[in-house]
């Protein structure tokens, strides 16, 4: 098989989630405890750290990861969906898997996985798990795809479990209520393993979490009490400025609102391995780490500039949590430019009316939608647009609403790209059309 027909067969054969949406979800670890089995328990061979939780969990697993890696330690990393690449999902010190790695691990396991009916995830965390072993790492960060409880991932017993906060999403898989979502994301803390919990202020959800420790005798810590940060600036050059409790000083090079609550639970849980395991994370591992983590590892989507003059920004945020963010900060551009072009689509398994009331209302509003099966229709998105007072035109595609945008835009303008995971990756696709963009 070459590279692009294994794509095909992990794409087409197996229900994949990202995709297909709840045709393809499959709750429970059973087969992937049967594929661990099977190529004999490949994550006991290495450290891991779990991080779970509604938002926020992909910024952290790629902190903590190049904060790691800036110490000395080889780092494997694993996160999904992919954007562009199906090895973005699977990572050693930056490096995405090698497709000839890909390949052979299909060709070589094929047999012996296919009478298990195995989902997308469930194949592509435990190829993850083995490449790790395979290149040796001595710390892999291993990012929840959905839940916590019942997900692929669960299977292994890290030394350190992160829930970053807890929002509605998924809710016909976790539940309606958030002490149901976090009853599942509290699935992933294990007996006698430290937890660190981000961004949490609700005492029910709290409650949840440390009934769950206090049952497996685990260390709790609150990142909302540790405090980490004193205070957080974003300034003009998009970068978070910090005042920490132990290193004083400190640059983020993430951007968005909710990078000040990943700092604080990244710092959080740097702490509590430090102390917990005597890892002696160097300051300057930390310093680099943040300062540098687009770089280190690959890290895209996350209030990311593509362009300048007009101002190009894409961001992932796809809910209600993490929208409570990107509203705030696009209010903040809105003041900064000229006029505020929104380049927006979503899924149709999320709250879509609780994201389109968080939406700036006085901005001119590109609907379009992506290139999967989940995508809801540019029509029905822009249906419901309108009754929340939001205006634009409709697109067939990203694309062309890229396309239309930039040639709309003045230099002093702000486009915004975002709505779902899925709009930001069409983007990235056609990222051609924005650098087109003459004034």
């Amino acid at each position: 098989m070459t590279y692009e027909e294994t794509l095909d067969y992990l794409f087409t054969s197996i229900p994949m989630f990202q995709r297909s949406g709840a045709t393809a979800y499959k709750p429970g670890l059973d087969t992937s405890i049967a594929l661990d089995r099977l190529l004999d328990h490949p994550h006991k061979a290495y450290k891991t750290i779990h991080v779970g939780g509604t938002n926020g969990k992909g910024s952290t697993s790629h902190l903590i990861a190049a904060i790691l890696q800036q110490a000395g330690y080889k780092v494997g990393l694993f996160t999904s969906p992919h954007l562009i690449d199906f090895r973005e999902r699977i990572r050693v010190n930056g490096i995405p898997v090698s497709k000839e790695f890909v390949v052979s691990f299909i060709e070589k396991n094929r047999p012996l996985f296919e009478p298990l009916h195995p989902s997308f995830f469930e194949l592509t965390s435990t190829m993850a798990l083995a490449y790790f072993q395979h290149m040796k790492v001595d710390y892999a960060v291993i990012e929840v795809g959905l839940g916590g409880r019942l997900d692929s991932t669960n299977i292994i017993t890290p030394i350190l479990s992160i829930i970053t906060n807890i929002s509605k999403d998924h809710v016909q898989f976790l539940g309606d209520t958030l002490e149901a979502i976090a009853t599942e994301k509290a699935g992933i803390i294990k007996s006698g393993i430290p937890v660190v919990i981000g961004d949490v202020d609700s005492p029910e959800v709290m409650h949840v979490f440390r009934e769950k420790a206090a049952h497996t005798d685990s260390p709790v810590y609150a990142s909302t009490e540790a405090r980490p940060i004193h205070s957080g600036e974003l300034g003009k050059d998009g970068r978070w400025h910090y005042q920490t409790c132990h290193y004083g000083a400190l640059t983020g090079e993430l951007g968005g609102i909710i990078q000040e609550h990943n700092a604080a639970t990244v710092l959080t849980a740097i702490d509590v391995l430090n102390r917990h395991y005597g890892l002696h994370l160097p300051e300057h591992a930390v310093r680099e780490g943040f300062a540098h983590v687009v770089e280190l590892t690959g890290l895209k989507g996350r209030w990311q500039k593509l362009h300048e003059a007009p101002t190009v920004v894409c961001d992932t945020g796809h809910n209600t949590g993490g929208w409570k963010y990107l509203s705030k900060q696009l209010g903040l551009e809105l003041k900064r430019h000229k006029t505020l072009r929104m380049i927006i689509g979503m899924v149709n398994d999320k709250d879509i009316n609780g994201v389109l009331a968080m939406m700036p209302k006085d901005a001119r509003y590109y609907f379009t939608q992506a290139s999967i099966p989940r995508a809801l229709p540019a029509e029905d998105f822009a249906k419901q647009a309108s009754g929340h007072g939001l205006k634009g035109e409709i697109y067939a595609n990203v694309a062309q609403a890229v396309k239309q945008a930039m040639e709309e835009a003045s230099p002093d303008d702000f486009i915004f790209i975002g709505g779902s995971t899925f709009i930001v990756a069409d983007a990235l696709e056609h990222i051609d059309i924005i650098n087109l963009k003459t004034n």
